[in-house]
């Protein structure tokens, strides 16, 4: 996890760059379309602010979180409130979100630090409460690129969260990366219903 944080704080401007306009409403609606209008969202590894920004821009109370302090710095100019330098296995509040918002950021942990943060995500929902999260779709587990990699299958990712009783699995699809020239990628999004 440390090289991963090491290559957003030394890559976090190119990153911002690259990912603060990619189009993302079809999965944010799909997402929000579970959740209460007021809701509470975390948005847990927010990157550049992007999906921070679209919610505060229709109405949902948000608060963002993420590990890299260079990120934290150019996602909080970015969407006017202040983003929390935080690693995900902080995360320690109880019953306090309708939705937490993952996008492409726990993929970064190993599987077993992956379950433990997972529980610590359903223990911050409130009842009934939904999660988004999405992997690299496939097998690999390690480094690739300077950063730690958990990739998913949909066989993979339910023979893991069976192990996590009260997450179930709400909806699941693929998609393919929609960041240019990433377009052959593919990504497993899942919504989890905390029971």
């Amino acid at each position: 996890m440390e090289n991963t944080l090491t290559y957003y704080n030394q890559n976090a401007t190119q990153f911002y760059t690259n990912t603060v306009t990619v189009e993302f409403t079809a999965t944010r609606q799909r997402f929000l379309s579970h959740l209460p209008h007021s809701a509470a969202i975390l948005d847990f590894g927010c990157g550049s602010g992007r999906d921070t920004k679209a919610f505060l821009d229709q109405g949902y109370r948000i608060e963002a979180i993420d590990g890299s302090t260079e990120l934290c710095k150019l996602a909080s100019a970015y969407t006017g409130i202040q983003v929390r330098q935080m690693l995900f296995q902080e995360l320690s509040e109880m019953n306090k979100y309708d939705g937490i918002w993952a996008c492409s950021s726990i993929l970064h942990l190993p599987k077993a630090e992956l379950s433990n943060v997972m529980r610590k995500m359903s223990d911050a929902l409130k009842p009934n409460g939904f999660i988004y999260t999405s992997f690299k779709y496939g097998t690999f587990s390690g480094e690739r690129n300077g950063r730690y990699f958990t990739d998913m299958t949909e066989e993979t990712f339910a023979d893991f969260i069976c192990d996590i009783e009260e997450l179930q699995i709400e909806e699941q699809w693929i998609t393919f990366d929609v960041r240019p020239g990433r377009g052959e990628e593919q990504w497993l999004n899942l919504i989890l219903r905390k029971k």
